[in-house]
This record gives C-alpha cells, structure tokens and sequence, in this order.
C-alpha cells in the first residue's frame, strides 16, 4: 500500500512539472519581443544623420523602417544591443515630425515590429515637383483653398456652413503617429443668414484607437462678432489616412451660450486633419 502510494505520488508530481513547464513555454512564447529605446535622433547639420540606438530583451537580428517605406540594416548578426547611422539627407519626407519603427528576428525565425517611434527633422522638409500631383493639390487645398461642408441646426433650421479649422501648436505624443492634442483657429460661414460668420479658438485632445485612426474631445470658444459667444464642446472621429499625411473626419459639435438657452445650436462636420505648419512642443 505505501508502495503505491509513493508510486502515485511520484507521477502526481512528475505530470505537475511537466505541465508547468509547458505552462512557462507558452506564456514565455507569448510574450514578444521587447524594444528599449535609447538614441533617436538627427544631427544638426548636413549631412543629416539619423543615430538610433536600442537594447532588446533578446538577441536578436533587426531593421528599422523609416517613415513607412524606407528600410535599413541595424544589426546583422544575433544582439542584444543595437546601434546604426544612417545618412537621410537623400530621403524625402511630408512632415518635419517622422515615424519609425524597428523589426527584429530572432534566433528561431520569428518576426516582431516594435511599436511607432519618432524623430524630428533639424529642417523643414520641401515638397519637391517629384512629389504625387495629387498629393500637391490636397496639401495646397486643406492648409489654404478648401473649407469643408458641415449642417447647422439653430433655432431648428438647418444651415449648410462652409469651415477651416488649422492646428495652430501641437502637443508632441510619446507615441504613435498623432499628437497628443492641439490648439486651433476655426473659421465658420454660414450661408442663408444675417451675422453668419464664426471665429474659434479651442484645444483638441486625441486618443488613437483600433479599426479607426482616432477619436477626439475638445471643446472651443467662439464669437459671431455680434453678440453670439459662447463655448462648444465637441467629439471627432478619424476614419482614415491618405498620402499618410490627411486624416479624413467627421465632428459633432453643441455650441452653448451661457445665460440664453434660445441660442444654443448644434453642428455637424466633415473635415480633413493635418499637422503641416503647426509649431510642435
């Protein structure tokens, strides 16, 4: 009787040592690889020289991939270490601010991407007359030319507005390919009424999420220059990217006015985001 119970005890824990490890293999095989930034940035002057270094939990091969389309080398042989110097002074780029991020490949083959990382230019980049035709014509119509259309609905009548909002300073994000949020200047004109234009100032917080681009809070004082001011908080939605430079969204807004209840209104836009021009801190 104590013989089998030894046995049985004997396999008990044999069968629980080897679940456990099988247990840490899997959640060790789960666990991906792990990406410790230290240097990421530009030299001053020409020729522009971007210096990235890293540590990595593992040993590891790995590339960086600049601004979404241009590959590098970093290491080519198993470290946990990781430095490179790379000349960008040939690339071109669309914003002074420039995403990266950094592939490694481990001793078995398997591959991981880092989270997004960024850099900042030491100059403005230029758009030069190689650059996509259509990319021109968008840069030039969101910053200057077009407003986009939005609906009013004030006193229960629907307005159709005209609106340009411009990012005016940008609050720089740890992470990811947006600011954290930004200050704005907005210009509304509605068509069909007396006292139809409207100025804005207001602070817009951003919070990337899954499947869209992002979602955004802020709110904004405004003025018509006739006695309607008040403040608006609002909520925005970007879909998608194009050009990787305009985020395509829409916006609903509830203008207040504090004291006169009969003058509240509601809006609804469509707009297109860019950071071209606003001063990054």
């Amino acid at each position: 009787m104590k013989k089998y119970f030894l046995t049985t005890l004997f396999l008990l824990a044999t069968s629980y040592s080897i679940f456990s490890q099988e247990d840490f293999e899997t959640q060790s095989d789960s666990i991906g690889m792990e990406v410790f930034l230290i240097d990421a940035y530009v030299k001053q002057e020409p020729p522009y020289i971007f210096i990235l270094s890293f540590y990595t939990s593992e040993v590891c091969l790995s590339n960086v991939i600049i601004d979404n389309k241009y590959e590098y080398l970093v290491s080519s042989g198993l470290s946990e270490a990781h430095s490179a110097k790379i000349d960008i002074t040939a690339l071109k780029f669309l914003d002074k601010n420039v995403s990266f991020i950094i592939e490694t490949i481990d001793s078995s083959g398997k591959k991981n991407k880092s989270e997004s990382f960024e850099f900042d230019l030491p100059y403005e980049p230029i758009i030069s007359e190689g650059s996509s035709i259509w990319t021109l014509c968008l840069f030039a119509g969101s910053v200057f030319v077009l407003p986009m259309p939005g609906l009013m609905d004030y006193s229960s009548i629907g307005y159709y507005t005209l609106t340009k909002e411009i990012p005016i300073i940008s609050f720089r994000a740890k992470k990811g390919n947006y600011p954290s949020g930004y200050i704005a200047a907005e210009y509304t004109y509605r068509f069909g009424d007396e006292n139809n234009h409207y100025l804005r100032f207001g602070y817009k917080k951003i919070f990337p999420i899954d499947y869209i681009e992002y979602i955004s809070a802020g709110v904004s004082a405004y003025t018509n220059f006739s006695g309607q001011n008040g403040f608006a908080p609002e909520v925005s939605l970007g879909w998608f990217t194009m050009f990787d430079t305009f985020t395509l969204y829409t916006r609903y807004r509830y203008n207040y006015k504090p004291g006169d209840l009969n003058s509240n209104f509601h809006e609804i836009n469509l707009g297109l985001y860019t950071r071209f021009f606003s001063l990054y801190l």
